[in-house]
C-alpha cells in the first residue's frame, strides 16, 4: 500500500474526485482522498493523499494557495466564471492603471460572499444543487487573506495575475468583486493554481505520467512522505521509556522527548513526533497550563 502524497497536475474537464476514482484504478488501491475541490475547467496542483497519508486532508486544506487568473472585464455571468449565463455586458471605461488598482486593492484581505456555486451547505443542501435549481439564499461573507497579487498583463477586457490567498477564498468571487468595484463587472476566464503549501506546478505530474511510473514501478520515487508538510514544525524522538505512551496516543511530557533544535515552546505550537526508529507517528500540539503536549493527529 502507498502511504504519502503524491502532486497531481489536475487536467481541465476533470473534477477532483475524478482524479481519485481514476487513481484508484491505476494504484489499485481505496484508501486515497484530495486535498480540497478544484474546479473541473480549473488547471493545476491537486495533491493527493494515500494510505495512512489521507488523515492529512483536512489538514492540506487550510494551507495557502496560489492561483494564476484570467479575468474578463465588462461581463457578468451566474456561475462568476465564463462557464456560465452571460447576465449582462458593459463597456469597459477604466484604463490600466484604473484596473491594477482595483485588482490591488483587496491585497489583504476582505470580506467576501461566497458564490452559489459553491460545495458549501447551506441546511444540509450544497449551494451548487440549489443554484441549479434556480435558488438563491442569503450567504454569510467570509474574511479572506491576499497576502499578495502580482499583476502579469492587462490588456482590455481581459487581466492575468497571481493570487496568494488563504483557505476559503473563491477566486470567481474575487473577479466578481473586482468588476463591481470598477463598476463594469468581471468573470473568471481561466484559474490555474501553482501552488498548495510546499507543492508547486513545476513538480506536479498528470495521471498519464503516474499511469506510466507505476508501470515501471517507480512510484515510490514520487510519493512524499507525510511528514514532508510538517516541516516547518518543530520535530522530535521519544525516548525510548515513552515509546509505549506515543503508540497509545498518549499525552507526552517534556522530558519524554529528545527535540532537534528547540526545548521552548509557546501555547499551541506544533511538534513532529518519531518513535525511536525515527518514523514519523503524530503531530502534538503544546499545552502550556500543562507544561507538555497532547496527540493532534496520529499517523500510526
Amino acid at each position: 500500500m502507498i502511504n504519502g502524497i503524491i502532486n497531481i497536475y489536475k487536467e481541465a474537464g476533470f473534477t477532483s474526485h475524478d482524479v481519485v476514482a481514476k487513481l484508484r484504478g491505476i494504484v489499485g488501491q481505496r484508501k486515497i482522498g484530495h486535498t480540497g475541490t478544484l474546479d473541473p475547467d480549473a488547471v493545476g496542483v491537486l495533491p493527493v493523499c494515500f494510505g495512512n497519508a489521507t488523515k492529512l486532508c483536512d489538514l492540506m486544506t487550510d494551507k495557502s494557495k496560489e492561483y494564476e487568473v484570467c479575468m474578463r472585464l465588462g461581463v457578468t455571468t451566474d456561475t462568476q466564471d465564463m462557464s456560465g449565463a452571460i447576465l449582462s455586458e458593459n463597456e469597459v471605461t477604466a484604463d490600466a492603471a484604473a484596473i491594477e488598482a482595483a485588482i490591488m486593492g483587496f491585497v489583504g484581505g476582505y470580506e467576501q460572499i461566497p458564490p452559489m456555486y459553491s460545495a458549501l451547505k447551506v441546511n444540509g443542501k450544497r449551494l451548487y444543487e440549489l443554484a441549479r435549481q434556480g435558488k438563491e439564499v442569503e450567504r454569510k461573507p467570509r474574511h479572506v487573506d491576499i497576502p499578495n497579487i502580482r499583476i502579469i498583463e492587462i490588456a482590455c477586457p481581459y487581466a492575468r495575475f497571481v493570487v496568494e490567498c488563504s483557505k476559503g477564498t473563491y477566486i470567481r468571487a474575487l473577479c466578481a468583486d473586482i468588476g463591481d468595484r470598477l463598476g463594469c463587472g468581471a468573470a473568471m476566464e481561466s484559474l490555474k493554481r501553482t501552488r498548495v503549501g510546499n507543492f508547486r506546478i513545476e513538480d506536479a505530474l498528470t495521471l498519464s505520467e503516474i499511469e506510466e511510473i507505476v508501470k515501471r514501478g517507480d512510484c515510490e520515487k514520487i510519493v512524499m512522505a507525510s511528514d514532508s508538510i510538517f516541516m516547518d514544525y518543530e520535530g522530535a524522538v521519544v525516548k525510548p521509556e515513552a515509546q509505549n505512551a506515543l503508540l497509545n496516543g498518549n499525552k507526552l511530557s517534556l522530558r519524554q522527548l529528545d527535540f532537534d533544535n528547540k526545548t521552548f515552546f509557546h501555547d499551541g505550537d506544533m511538534l513532529r513526533v518519531y518513535d525511536e526508529r525515527r518514523e514519523f507517528k503524530a503531530i502534538y500540539t503544546f499545552v502550556k497550563k500543562e507544561g507538555g503536549f497532547k496527540p493532534y493527529k496520529m499517523f500510526l
